[in-house]
């Protein structure tokens, strides 16, 4: 991906974001980001970001909304907390890229064709519907999202392995109380309000 330089008026800019990202991810040191680029000189997936997470920090502070749901790097967090254990300043980086997660997928803000928002999405359904997860069928409905068939045919030999050996199933698998899983998610969400 090529990164292209454009000019932004501030009037352009949303000034509610980093208080938004800021109550989202329980990180009120965010603020006291000094930029000293700990945190992405110890990120391993750094190279492959297209912003580092020094700059996601400084973008999310001066309100790049835009461009800060839409980046990759939120979604290449490996969440390994190299960067959260070494921070200066004590900012947990981690958690502020869950709540930019968060806040892409709600927003429907985020790289197209990118497989983790799909992923988390269909993971999400598959639960709440059965209580359990059927792998065979979330890579299926994961690879027709994301439009993806080749990548479908390139796992098929390693999921027919995984079937052989019953480590597989085409069987979709439920939870016997779904009524009480549905109570229990009810409670959850009026819980986060």
């Amino acid at each position: 991906m090529e990164i292209q330089e454009k000019i932004k008026y501030e009037e352009e800019l949303d000034k509610n974001f980093f208080d938004e990202i800021k109550e989202k991810s329980g990180c009120d040191e965010i603020s006291q980001c000094i930029q000293c680029g700990t945190c992405s000189s110890s990120c391993p997936m750094a190279v492959y970001m297209d912003y580092s997470p020094r700059k996601i920090i400084a973008m999310i502070k001066s309100g790049f909304k835009d461009e800060v749901l839409k980046s990759f790097t939120p979604w290449l967090c490996a969440s390994c907390y190299s960067c959260q254990v070494r921070c200066p300043s004590n900012i947990k980086i981690t958690d502020v890229m869950y709540a930019l997660k968060r806040k892409a997928i709600k927003e429907k803000i985020y790289p197209s064709r990118f497989s983790i928002p799909v992923m988390d999405k269909e993971m999400h359904k598959i639960l709440t519907k059965n209580g359990r997860s059927s792998e065979v069928w979330l890579m299926l409905n994961l690879f027709l999202k994301t439009r993806n068939p080749l990548g479908l045919i390139k796992m098929a030999p390693l999921g027919l392995s995984l079937m052989k050996t019953g480590r597989m199933s085409l069987k979709k698998e439920s939870i016997k109380n779904k009524k009480q899983l549905r109570k229990l998610l009810k409670a959850v969400k009026e819980g986060t309000k």
